[in-house]
């Protein structure tokens, strides 16, 4: 009979010990793939898959079910994870619970729909967010102006905006490239695509586009804007109804004072900037830092804020990282002055060298933006022209992994914010 019990308590522990869940570790020396680490969890949840992002722990580790299409999947694309048992989670997440731990764990519900808002015939690597999303194996679509305006974004939950000009003025390439092939063929392609949209001017064209992006965001969407598309689309609404496009950009002369005319009251981020009027300046207003700054590469790093995980959620997986030190990056919009940018807006990320802001987020409505200064995490200068970025040199880059932060955050099931 003893060793009959014996026997039987055997298999129970047996069973006690079977592999339950995978967790995919996000420290800074267990992950071989941050970035694909993300992908493999959008996978999962596209597969209907429980998944839970343990916010703080291990550098926002997620802690998906063991299955073997899951374990073969991070095989494959090379992601690092680990097999628990049903003991070792249960610890894990007592462990994140306990109210001396700056930790939470964010139930992920559903792989949110992605429109990446992208011109035809755009080179991928004109695009750090199409760039990185491509190499995670994140799906997405490609929308522009017409789906814009057809007001198909009623399709999506994430919209990302990234190198675009929402002003009307070719994003200010006028100085430097009004000769080149590329830029002649743009500025056509544009006309006629305003044309067909039944707008006189690409300026009026694309003031209703930010009109659609705006009332998207309000009625609950996520906007993930980089680059110049961030300041350009907030000086876009506060422009409606105002030109400030001068003749070279659309036939005909600046509205008189038109930098008296502007509507802050109106833009998501920013307040009392003051917009370039020069047209061969390659700059839309002081919002950008990039002509300010005096920053070498060497010493140009940005912190990330450190949020309370259970208080503020929100925050605190958009800051999600292996590091809070972010090697900076520029683009034609490179960071935010902070004077410039509403009280309500919550700051993530900033220089310490010079007090810029590199990383937002609000809300407006139903629905949250992110706003993040420059135009590609690994190329600390990018020009026209320049080789594209290869990720799988980058694999655990801490600048990309902000961008699949905000990605993988609709996907989080709702929670009222405590602060």
């Amino acid at each position: 009979m003893s060793q009959r019990i014996i026997y039987i308590l055997v298999i129970l522990l047996s069973f006690s010990a079977k592999a339950s869940f995978i967790l995919l570790p996000m420290d800074e020396t267990t992950q071989q793939n941050h970035l694909k680490a993300y992908g493999i969890t959008y996978w999962c949840l596209d597969k209907n898959y429980k998944a839970s992002w343990l916010l703080n722990y291990r550098g926002g580790s997620f802690l998906l079910p063991d299955a073997p299409e899951i374990r073969r999947e991070c095989q494959i694309r090379g992601v690092s994870f680990e097999i628990l048992s049903d003991s070792e989670e249960t610890k894990i997440l007592d462990d994140i619970s306990s109210p001396s731990q700056n930790m939470e764990t964010v139930i992920l519900e559903k792989a949110p729909k992605i429109a990446v808002y992208t011109p035809k015939g755009k080179q991928p690597w004109d695009d750090a967010v199409t760039m990185v999303l491509t190499y995670a194996e994140i799906p997405f679509t490609p929308i522009y102006d017409e789906e814009v305006l057809s007001d198909q974004l009623l399709l999506y939950d994430w919209l990302h905006l990234h190198h675009e000009d929402f002003t009307g003025q070719y994003g200010k390439f006028f100085g430097a490239y009004r000769n080149a092939p590329w830029y002649i063929e743009q500025k056509k392609e544009a006309e006629i695509l305003a044309a067909k949209l039944g707008y006189a001017k690409v300026s009026q064209e694309k003031g209703a586009v930010a009109k659609k992006i705006r009332n998207f965001v309000i009625g609950g969407g996520f906007m993930f804007a980089m680059c110049s598309a961030t300041d350009s689309f907030d000086i876009a609404l506060a422009a409606d109804g105002v030109d400030i496009c001068e003749t070279m950009f659309d036939g005909d002369a600046s509205d008189a004072n038109y930098q008296s005319k502007m509507n802050y009251g109106s833009t998501f981020a920013f307040k009392d900037f003051i917009l370039e009027r020069r047209p061969e300046q390659y700059e839309f207003s002081d919002i950008d830092m990039t002509l300010k700054r005096r920053i070498p590469m060497e010493k140009d790093y940005f912190t990330l804020m450190e949020f309370s995980a259970k208080w503020d959620p929100i925050p605190s997986m958009l800051c999600q990282n292996h590091t809070q030190l972010v090697k900076g990056f520029m683009g034609q919009t490179t960071s935010f002055d902070p004077a410039l940018i509403k009280s309500n807006v919550l700051v993530m990320g900033t220089c310490e060298l010079n007090g810029e802001v590199r990383y937002l987020h609000g809300e407006k409505g139903k629905g949250m933006y992110t706003f993040y200064g420059g135009h590609d995490p690994e190329d600390f200068q990018h020009q026209v022209g320049d080789a594209p970025t290869v990720l799988d040199l980058h694999p655990n880059s801490p600048g990309y992994r902000l961008i699949l932060n905000n990605v993988l955050f609709p996907a989080a099931r709702k929670k009222k914010q405590k602060t």
